[in-house]
């Protein structure tokens, strides 16, 4: 068993799993991690909790040491360093007439480089707005341009269902998501109704696409003639999560019934007629029957 605790590095992020270590951790405690950039300034956010080592990351980072006073200190300084980063780099866009939307700032915990996230429709020369902006702050500057979907993440907000988005919430990275999945899930094909606040399609279309196409292949489609109690009728509608069919029959009524209540009429087409062979004269050359 590891015990794990759940650190955010912002407030409206995303918690990552940490190695406790030998710390006794509250929810709201400040700590010091080690992330793949180095050492990062987080806040508890999940008490810890014991995890079996078959089920958690082998790779799972650990908690370096709990934050103290100086360490909350250049926190809270590193915060106003990204508040006036990102006023500076809006001035500069306008200055230099640069087509992009800054996104965010995020300055490292050591003060070692300073990260500017944007969005833009294409390539960015951006090379005159790094020297502006190496000359005002003296540090290492990263302009790291992020799509859409990414943007929203780091953004946050709150999706159609009323709970935060998904991405901002435990997505670890992005997956293909199509108007087929819309289609399956007999969902409605209003752009505006099956897209997230990132303008794409919704992540989560795909989280049950795989259920619905599992139980698509147990129902006849649409327009198969059924054998019912009350005849033969013509499937015009699925109920696939409530596991029952709707079948018209020839006077007009529709029945909703249950898979077990209906059985699929299978056609036999019938056999085609051959061709008699038409008469050939001596020379293998077609010839024309009297009537």
């Amino acid at each position: 068993m590891k015990k794990v605790v759940g650190i955010k590095f912002k407030q409206e992020g995303k918690t990552y799993d940490f190695d406790a270590g030998p710390y006794v951790l509250d929810r709201g405690d400040y700590v010091i991690v080690e992330t793949e950039r180095g050492l990062g300034f987080g806040t508890v956010y999940t008490p810890a909790r014991e995890i079996d080592l078959n089920k958690t990351r082998k790779d799972l980072k650990k908690i370096f040491r709990p934050a103290d006073e100086d360490d909350i200190g250049q926190h809270m300084n590193n915060l106003e360093v990204e508040k006036r980063a990102y006023q500076s780099c809006l001035q500069y866009i306008r200055e230099l007439g640069i087509v992009m939307n800054l996104v965010d700032v995020e300055c490292l915990f050591d003060r070692s480089k300073i990260i500017f996230y944007f969005t833009a429709d294409g390539r960015v020369d951006f090379r005159e707005l790094v020297k502006k902006l190496v000359q005002e702050f003296s540090v290492r500057i990263e302009m790291r341009q992020v799509g859409v979907r990414n943007k929203a993440k780091m953004c946050g907000g709150l999706g159609r269902c009323g709970r935060e988005i998904c991405c901002a919430s435990f997505i670890d990275h992005f997956f293909p998501v199509s108007v087929k999945m819309a289609k399956v899930q007999a969902l409605s094909l209003n752009p505006t109704k099956i897209s997230g606040s990132c303008g794409r399609l919704m992540c989560c279309l795909a989280f049950e696409y795989d259920t619905y196409c599992e139980l698509k292949n147990k129902f006849p489609n649409c327009g198969t003639i059924v054998e019912t109690k009350k005849g033969k009728g013509r499937v015009v509608r699925q109920e696939l999560l409530r596991g029952c069919v709707a079948v018209q029959f020839d006077e007009g009524t529709e029945t909703e019934l249950l898979l077990s209540e209906i059985k699929e009429v299978k056609h036999i087409r019938g056999l085609k007629k051959k061709r008699s062979p038409r008469n050939r004269n001596s020379k293998g050359k077609r010839t024309r029957e009297d009537s």
